[in-house]
């Protein structure tokens, strides 16, 4: 029976590109993902789940000021960031001043690496049900995992840290800060990631990008139109792109279709995801069987 919270937009499309991850197995596959609200849950309690970042602010680690700043930062930007009238060169250039300003902030307000370390310990992430069952199974069949994120990078991997999931098949791409010997923020190590350029990362430059290059099939996780971006300039066999539409689903639904080939509806968990990797991993091992008979 189908699950009426799985839409898979071309469902003879959809399998075309399944026959061919499964046929090649998963020697040949990677896994790239966005964070927030892919990886873990979208809607906690009835809310729209805190971010990575959010949780700094949320734990008030931070001198008064702070929160009240970064509140003013994001009633100046994010109306930018989401106003469909406004150019996508101006909206890269105003996300990137958002981010800059934000980290000033940061420093000025005194972050430390103990609240990174805080953080992480004590207000933990709701994982997508699922959510770590499919980094096991990445990581115990030697599939890379990319995660490419907008958000803080000490902190996420703080978090996969605690839960022991830091495997080495992760490449973690995201924001991440320099401390000085006390452990004080003094700098964001560039390049800086926002919502409008993760097409931008330079993967090429990194350790990972050999591997990548001889596995050209590909799933692509993320909960917003513009984490399709993550995949721009890297050529694919196959290509599954599959959305997380956590809310708002009417007025977002028609947009998903025309960028996603599968969408997972009302916040569910990452069982389907789990089941396709499960599925191509199964596949390999059928077709060694097969070809040593």
């Amino acid at each position: 029976m189908k699950d009426k919270n799985i839409l898979i937009v071309n469902e003879k499309d959809f399998l075309k590109k399944k026959k061919g991850i499964v046929d090649g197995g998963a020697r040949n596959l990677h896994v790239l993902s966005d964070f927030d609200q892919t990886l873990t849950q979208g809607i906690v309690k009835g809310e729209k789940s805190a971010s990575v970042i959010a949780q700094i602010r949320n734990g008030n680690y931070l001198n008064p000021d702070y929160v009240n700043k970064a509140h003013d930062l994001f009633d100046i930007y994010h109306p930018i960031e989401i106003d469909p009238n406004i150019s996508m060169d101006v909206k890269i250039d105003k996300m990137h001043e958002w981010w800059e300003k934000h980290f000033g902030l940061l420093i000025e307000s005194g972050l430390t690496y103990d609240v990174i370390l805080d953080v992480a310990k004590n207000r933990p992430l709701k994982f997508r049900k699922k959510s770590i069952e499919l980094l096991d199974t990445l990581y115990k069949n030697n599939i890379p995992f990319v995660i490419i994120s907008a958000s803080m990078g000490d902190i996420i991997k703080e978090y996969l840290l605690n839960i022991k999931k830091m495997y080495n098949n992760i490449c973690l791409i995201s924001n991440f800060l320099k401390f000085d010997k006390s452990g004080k923020m003094i700098e964001a190590i560039e390049p800086i990631i926002h919502t409008f350029n993760k097409n931008e990362i330079v993967i090429k430059d990194l350790q990972i990008h050999k591997e990548l290059l001889k596995r050209k099939n590909v799933i692509l996780l993320g909960d917003n139109l513009d984490d399709v971006l993550m995949i721009e300039g890297f050529s694919c066999d196959n290509l599954i792109k599959i959305g997380f539409l956590n809310e708002n689903v009417s007025e977002n639904l028609s947009e998903f279709k025309k960028d996603y080939d599968v969408i997972i509806l009302n916040d569910i968990g990452m069982e389907f995801v789990y089941d396709l990797v499960e599925e191509i991993i199964k596949g390999e091992k059928l077709n060694f069987i097969k070809g040593n008979e």
